[in-house]
């Protein structure tokens, strides 16, 4: 690859795509503007996104169907993974392709349903923790409990989830396509919704349920293709310390080390900023020398040449980013 261009991964958080097909097809737009600025200076794309609300949505959508219609089959909730990949993969097709041609771009852009490895032995399975579908009253929650076997937790006063195992990814199964299909030129739209979760058997692969986490699935994917930076875009511009405190700081750069024992602070919410920190650790600990980088969408050009987010590295360096001297950058959008 030509020294001035990167392979970048970008992942979008499955909330940022909204709760319904019209509102997702408004909000893919912006983020497809952003990636399609990035393929017009030339860089190999690969797009990831989270699948949290749209999978849900679809799972409930699919019982409902089977109790009141007796022609309609059950559906089993890695099938409705897959359906959430298919489904966000054609809005984002369809986005990104309008704003390439808008570019004067001919890249072709297509969707891979991505399945993941895990361990049916993950401590995970013994604690479903990853909020899925719509809020639900106690009371409503209490009667699905019952009545499906599912998992509610209450969910920031706004209501009650369902939650399901979150376990880690050990593999992305078609990593050899996707790395074919970015050397042919294509732009991929891979491991929607963190992957769907797979189990290895005697017989083969077989989807469990559960809902990997999309900014470990974009540093596992980022390990596997040796990539040279993984930057994880998010909320706020920055990661900080005593978060919403009169003390509060923001990161500029911090080593593995540190980031580690910000984690045994408890400085970083989990299921919030506690698992791209842990994600870019997974990276920089991986691939000695490598950069992890966290910030928001809108300064995600600027982190890219060193001139904004937070810096995580496996040694304290001094940050020197130039855009010349990079192959591969790992892009993770989580703007939810």
């Amino acid at each position: 690859m030509n020294r001035g261009k990167k392979r970048i991964v970008v992942a979008l958080g499955g909330n940022a795509l909204g709760n319904t097909p019209e509102e997702q097809i408004r909000q893919v737009r912006f983020a497809a503007e952003i990636i399609a600025d990035l393929a017009a200076e030339g860089h190999e794309l690969i797009i990831g996104h989270g699948n949290g609300p749209q999978v849900g949505i679809i799972n409930s959508a699919m019982n409902y169907a089977a109790v009141s219609g007796p022609k309609t089959p059950y559906m089993p909730f890695p099938e409705c993974g897959a359906m959430s990949q298919g489904f966000i993969g054609y809005h984002l097709q369809q986005a990104l392709q309008q704003s390439l041609l808008k570019r004067g771009l001919g890249k072709t852009v297509v969707s891979v349903v991505t399945q993941v490895l895990v361990d049916r032995q993950d401590p995970a399975f013994e604690n479903p923790t990853k909020p899925i579908g719509n809020f639900y009253s106690e009371k409503e929650a209490k009667e699905l409990e019952t009545e499906k076997g599912y998992t509610f937790m209450e969910d920031a006063g706004r209501g009650y989830r369902r939650v399901v195992p979150s376990p880690s990814p050990k593999r992305i199964i078609e990593l050899n396509a996707i790395r074919k299909m970015v050397q042919s030129g294509l732009i991929v739209i891979a491991v929607g919704g963190g992957g769907i979760p797979v189990v290895e058997e005697e017989d083969g692969l077989h989807g469990i349920d559960a809902v990997i986490d999309k900014d470990m699935s974009s540093s596992k994917l980022a390990q596997e293709l040796k990539a040279d930076m993984l930057l994880i875009l998010t909320a706020v511009d920055q990661v900080y310390i005593h978060f919403n405190q009169p003390d509060q700081k923001a990161l500029d750069q911090i080593t593995a080390k540190e980031a580690e024992g910000y984690i045994a602070q408890g400085q970083f919410a989990k299921g919030s900023m506690l698992p791209k920190v842990q994600a870019c650790l997974e990276f920089v600990k991986a691939l000695p020398g490598r950069t992890a980088i966290i910030t928001s969408l809108e300064k995600a050009s600027g982190a890219l040449h060193g001139q904004a987010g937070t810096r995580i590295c496996s040694e304290q360096t001094e940050f020197a980013y130039s855009p010349l001297e990079v192959d591969s950058v790992v892009y993770d959008v989580n703007v939810s």
